[in-house]
């Protein structure tokens, strides 16, 4: 501790014998530096808040509502665009003095890294401009500052109230030319068409419908099969009804009742003959017989004698009609759709150029409908868009904060680069001091001389002053002292006219 101590004491020792040198070197760094920091132009920076509202209750209602964040970043990027930023720049001071693209495209940029937009909220943005051009005064770049966010403002206003029923217009226009071309593709379409389902009707819709034609043909004889069979079931039913129901029905005790009883002889042949006997069977044998023998007899009686005509069976006889005739018409069909399957499966087989022709003219007929039917829609929507801007616009802006007016400069912070400079200038003095003490060292006291050299030190000669150089020494440090509150002097001046030229400012 001691060491250090005494170190720090030798190190303060070197620095006070070469005081003036340290002196002199602060107020050349400090002088140089203050120079530098007076070059430096100040920066005015305006700021602005807008709203700005993109669709109204209107546009949500028929549909035609923007993007929402891909719509807010196009409005961040529309505010700093390029073009608006060379338009900001003809129309300022900026823009004097530049004549050629270079010029413009330079001022372009530097404007670009001086230009911020800051999204606060969903529809709020926070607008800022910073301007310090060295050949301008504070006022100028202050007002050009607030100058620059205005225009930006106006420019973007302009562009998206106006410009956006522009693009409206001139969209409906290119949609009609699209749909007057799509028009004229889908009528020649149309033509080649019908003038190959005129040469080929039954590829009519291509393989794809010729495929579901056949499966639909397919899918309907299956059904008129199981339809046919039922029907043809039916009608076997009521034919073996109809056997067995007498044709007339005769009354007991009356005259004529052979009838009946040929009537009944016949329907008990019948029902026997349905059962599967054949006609060697005993029973068939004796029915048989009987059925001639009471021919005979019946055929000696008048017809309306002792029996009336059955209702029973006149009613079955029309049941029987009627289920003959749904057999004969759906055998009809099935004949029909028999030799349509034929057919389809021939030409199918038979003119694969010619199928493969039929789906590439209905694809084609297909996707021109669908591109013309889309179109279409697209029109009118941006019709309905169109009117809704004319009425009624969807965006709204809305200028929240007023491009301010700058009273203090944004960069750079002098007041701090003044107190730096001057702290800067002291360091630079002691170190260029003490560096120079080092490469002329000297033993400022006893302990470090005999640590340094391994002797025992015996004394020391303390130094001895007459009148006339004690009076020096004091006058050398009151100069010593007046060169150092010259420099803390000029510091505070230096500051004091930063203030008050910051007030300044109008």
């Amino acid at each position: 501790m001691n060491e250090a101590f005494e170190e720090f004491r030798a190190a303060a020792y070197a620095v006070w014998q070469r005081r003036w040198l340290a002196l002199g070197l602060a107020w050349a760094v400090c002088i140089l530096g203050w120079l530098v920091v007076a070059m430096i132009p100040n920066s005015y920076e305006s700021e602005a808040r807008i709203y700005v509202q993109l669709d109204d209750l209107l546009s949500k209602q028929i549909g035609i509502a923007g993007g929402g964040e891909a719509d807010l970043a196009r409005v961040r990027q529309t505010l700093s665009s390029s073009v608006n930023l060379e338009k900001v720049v003809r129309s300022t001071k900026l823009g004097e003095g530049v004549a050629s693209k270079r010029e413009m495209e330079s001022a372009i940029g530097s404007l670009t890294k001086n230009v911020t937009v800051k999204s606060q909220e969903n529809n709020l943005f926070e607008l800022s401009a910073k301007v310090g051009h060295s050949d301008l005064s504070d006022s100028e770049n202050a007002a050009l500052a607030q100058d620059v966010v205005q225009k930006l403002i106006d420019i973007f206003r302009e562009e998206n109230v106006a410009g956006s029923r522009g693009d409206v217009a001139e969209t409906v226009v290119f949609l009609d030319q699209q749909l007057e071309a799509r028009k004229r593709d889908l009528e020649a379409a149309e033509q080649r068409r019908l003038a190959f389902e005129a040469e080929h009707p039954e590829l009519i819709g291509g393989s794809d419908a010729v495929s579901a034609r056949l499966q639909a043909n397919r899918s309907e004889l299956r059904g008129i099969d199981a339809d046919l069979a039922a029907a043809q079931s039916a009608l076997a039913a009521i034919k073996g009804q109809l056997a067995g129901t007498p044709r007339m029905l005769s009354t007991p005790g009356q005259a004529g009742g052979a009838r009946g009883a040929l009537a009944q002889a016949q329907a008990q042949l019948a029902a026997a003959e349905a059962r599967g006997l054949t006609d060697s069977h005993p029973d068939i044998v004796a029915l048989k017989r009987q059925v001639s023998l009471l021919q005979k007899q019946a055929s000696g009686e008048s017809p309306d004698t002792g029996a009336t005509p059955n209702p029973a069976y006149s009613s079955m006889v029309s049941i029987q009609a009627e289920r003959e005739a749904n057999v004969q018409s759906l055998m009809a069909r099935k004949a029909a759709l028999q030799t349509d399957l034929s057919a389809l499966t021939s030409n199918q087989a038979s003119e694969p150029a010619a199928a493969a022709e039929a789906n590439r003219i209905s694809r084609d007929y297909d996707v021109l409908r669908k591109k013309y039917d889309d179109l279409l829609q697209d029109r009118e929507d941006m019709k309905l868009r169109g009117d809704v801007e004319s009425e009624r616009s969807s965006f709204r802006f809305e200028v929240i904060d007023p491009p301010t007016t700058p009273r203090t400069p944004a960069a750079p912070n002098r007041p701090l680069l003044l107190i730096g400079v001057l702290l800067a200038g002291i360091g630079a003095g002691i170190g260029g001091a003490f560096v120079i003490s080092q490469l002329r060292p000297t033993f400022a006291t006893t302990a470090k001389l005999e640590r340094s050299l391994g002797l025992p030190v015996i004394g020391s000669i303390s130094t001895s002053l007459t009148d006339i150089a004690r009076e020096l020494q004091r006058k050398r440090l009151r100069a010593f002292s007046a060169g150092c509150a010259a420099l803390g002097g000029l510091a505070v001046i230096l500051l004091t006219v930063e203030f008050i030229q910051r007030g300044m400012v109008a």
